[in-house]
């Protein structure tokens, strides 16, 4: 029986998998077995075990490691002037001296070695805390602690090179680049075209196996005064010296600047930000083969290195520097829309005003939420691959739209350059971090369900190694294993995504213990059977056409990542202890959340290329249509409340702010927001009796109308006073 269903089912269907599926280049193979599955698995599962996520509990640090933030990290931000930074274009030297000094550069590095030997969720939080100071010294620090040649040793490098280099590196007696982007060549690191050909040279007086090699690479940060570069080039052996092949494939070195042949070119101004970065050139460099990371045996393997690093990196930095951007606009945005008033009322208290406010701190919630959850994962030796892109491209993006949302509030104030302007930096640096390690676009578009359907998918790839194993015997036999799993799974999610999708999610399941957010992981498991089903319809009717589709494929994308920070959110909310305070944000983001999942499915129903076949999608998963709306007023008023006012919810949203060296623009704000509320019932008594202003006119009113008292009415000259020193803007000599 078995023979026969081989025959005639299963190797006619072999040959139609071959011509279906899309091709797969070496460097797209390499990125997919980069890192690991994990709850993007689950989420992919139609049917997610929420025990796993939940039972991760909340990130930790240990006593070391909050004993820096609470030092070194803490005297850092004092030390920043972000303006003069900006004004100079550079670091001061003392900053750099600092930096060095307390291992900065050394934050993964192993203590054996001479670095600080944190865990990811430090890390992670040493560098949010410093990019709500200053996004140029928290790029400086993050830089050699990602992607880069510290990340690169520990994993791969030889005994003598990590001995070597890791101590240097830790105390920034080294400062490292790394070079990888190429003016031809940007995120298609198949296009590079910088080329190293393996000769013999003579070397430091004798005669050397290595490599002659070519570049020109850009865009590289701190290379301007890198003293080691990592550099990522095509290897060729046309003599055949190494053996028969000719192409050898991207390899990785490491090479001192001073080397012969190495030009540091003049510095790029990315976005008008003041961090290291420029070109770099290499012109016929001889680079002996001990220099390659790891050693000679690591040739051709350097971009399934890359992507292993990136996989656990694009976690953590450009999401830390996010995280801490969004958190940092939202405590400062609802102390100043607390204290700027307009037409004798706060302008916080306006409509328009309080859901951009609500949608600052969701996004706040959601990004923090987010962070943890995955550094958390990381701590725990995961190297989630597609979530980390996830995290890189949804991060960056909830930046841009909180940060946006912040310059409206504020106005005026934030667009007047200035010492007294912390919204201005971050804003500018927005492009740069959509941009840097992947840029957005093609990480939505091509990345995240590309390789997530794939790499999440229980069966498909197996089957995909079935159809391109040369041995079709042995091909047929492995799809044939393959197929009746395959196929009662497909049974399994048709007929939990349809009931879902006919139920409204009423009927499906949720963890134990959660409380009121119940509702909310039943609509998680629907919109994950859902997803799952799509997923497998859209794979069988196009098949690798589906890869040309990119549209297709980033909405898909966009309900993966959706279901990915939601589900961070419920964690992190129970994390807390399912607070009441919090319940406002929990609710405004799941409810903006699931409201996109929604769009982004039915915009994939609408443009389905087979348009018979989103139609019956659309039927079979929300014959409804829209069933979640967004927020309402009252909700969104709630929750614009909760940075508004002083609580334990608004400390623990913008938990790791650096709140400001005394007389900056961030304290001010501060600390008339506190004043101001501190002072508001009296403020109370003044309006019911007719004055509104803060004007000494009408603090005089208030006391001959017996409103106020001497104590009182000093009181509020005091903030009145505050407030004016908050709200106003610098000013500068004119211009010659």
């Amino acid at each position: 029986m078995s023979n026969l269903r081989q025959k005639w089912i299963t190797a006619p269907l072999l040959k139609w998998i071959k011509k279906v599926l899309p091709p797969i280049s070496d460097t797209e193979r390499a990125a997919m077995e980069a890192g690991e599955v994990w709850w993007d698995g689950q989420l992919l599962s139609g049917k997610p075990d929420w025990d796993q996520l939940l039972e991760m509990g909340p990130p930790e640090l240990s006593k070391a490691e909050q004993a820096f933030l609470d030092g070194p990290v803490e005297e850092l931000c004092r030390m920043i002037d972000d303006w003069q930074i900006a004004q100079d274009q550079d670091l001061p030297q003392e900053i750099w001296d600092f930096i060095k000094k307390e291992r900065f550069f050394g934050i993964i590095i192993p203590e054996e070695y001479g670095g600080l030997g944190f865990s990811p969720t430090a890390h992670a939080q040493i560098v949010t805390k410093i990019s709500t100071r200053s996004t140029t010294v928290g790029v400086t620090v993050m830089v050699p602690n990602s992607l880069g040649p510290g990340e690169l040793l520990m994993a791969h490098g030889t005994e003598d090179q990590k001995n070597y280099y890791l101590p240097r590196l830790a105390d920034g007696r080294e400062i490292p680049c790394f070079g990888l982007t190429s003016p031809e060549a940007g995120s298609d690191a198949a296009s590079m075209v910088d080329k190293g050909v393996v000769c013999y040279e003579e070397y430091e007086g004798k005669k050397t196996l290595g490599m002659r090699v070519n570049w020109h690479k850009r865009y590289i940060t701190l290379g301007p005064v890198a003293s080691i570069l990592g550099l990522a080039f095509k290897l060729y052996d046309p003599d055949r010296i190494l053996g028969d092949e000719e192409e050898l494939g991207i390899t990785v070195a490491l090479v001192p600047t001073d080397t012969p042949g190495v030009t540091i070119g003049q510095r790029h101004l990315p976005a008008m930000q003041a961090f290291q970065n420029g070109p770099n050139w290499g012109k016929d460099v001889f680079i002996p083969m001990e220099w390659i990371i790891g050693g000679q045996e690591n040739i051709g393997h350097g971009w399934s290195m890359l992507m292993s690093a990136l996989a656990a990196g694009r976690g953590i930095s450009l999401p830390s520097l996010s995280t801490g951007g969004a958190k940092m606009a939202a405590r400062t945005t609802g102390a100043y829309a607390h204290i700027r008033e307009q037409f004798g009322i706060p302008i916080g208290k306006f409509e328009g005003v309080q859901r951009r406010l609500a949608e600052i701190a969701s996004i706040a919630y959601v990004l923090d939420s987010a962070h943890q959850t995955t550094t958390r994962a990381l701590d725990q030796g995961r190297k989630p691959a597609v979530v980390s892109a996830i995290m890189k491209a949804h991060a960056t993006n909830g930046l841009r739209q909180a940060v946006n949302d912040a310059m409206d509030i504020h106005a005026g104030k934030a667009i007047m350059d200035g010492p007294l302007n912390y919204l201005g930096n971050v804003y500018r640096a927005v492009p740069v971090a959509i941009t840097v390690e992947g840029a957005n676009i093609l990480t939505r578009s091509l990345m995240i369900f590309g390789q997530g359907a794939i790499r999440c998918h229980p069966y498909l790839l197996q089957e995909m190694e079935a159809a391109t194993n040369d041995d079709e015997k042995a091909g047929v036999a492995a799809l044939d294993a393959l197929l009746p799993k395959h196929f009662l799974f497909q049974v399994k999610t048709f007929c939990r995504a349809v009931f879902h999708g006919w139920t409204g999610g009423l009927f499906a399941s949720s963890p134990k213990g959660v409380g009121d957010a119940a509702k909310y992981y039943r609509q998680m498991n629907r919109y994950s059977a859902v997803l799952t089903l799509v997923t497998e319809i859209s794979l069988m009717s196009l098949g690798g056409e589906l890869k040309r589709k990119e549209l297709i494929s980033a909405r898909l994308g966009d309900v993966l990542s959706q279901l990915y920070l939601l589900s961070a959110a419920l964690k992190r909310f129970n994390d807390d202890g399912r607070p009441d305070g919090d319940k406002p944000l929990l609710e405004f983001a799941m409810r903006a959340g699931m409201h996109n999942i929604e769009v982004s499915l039915i915009e994939v129903f609408h443009n389905f290329p087979i348009r018979f076949v989103g139609q019956i999608m659309h039927f079979l998963t929300m014959p409804w249509g829209h069933s979640i709306r967004m927020a309402s007023d009252r909700q969104a008023r709630a929750c614009a409340e909760l940075i508004m006012q002083p609580s334990e919810t608004r400390d623990r949203l913008t938990a790791g702010v650096f709140l400001g060296q005394e007389g900056d623009g961030i304290d001010l704000v501060e600390q008339a927001f506190l004043q101001s509320c501190e002072t508001a019932p009296i403020r109370d008594k003044m309006k019911k009796g007719g004055v509104r202003a803060l004007s000494e006119s009408a603090i005089q009113e208030a006391l001959e109308k017996n409103l106020i008292g001497e104590e009182e009415a000093d009181k509020i000259r005091k903030t009145a006073a505050a407030v004016d020193k908050a709200i106003q803007v610098d000013h500068f000599d004119a211009l010659k």
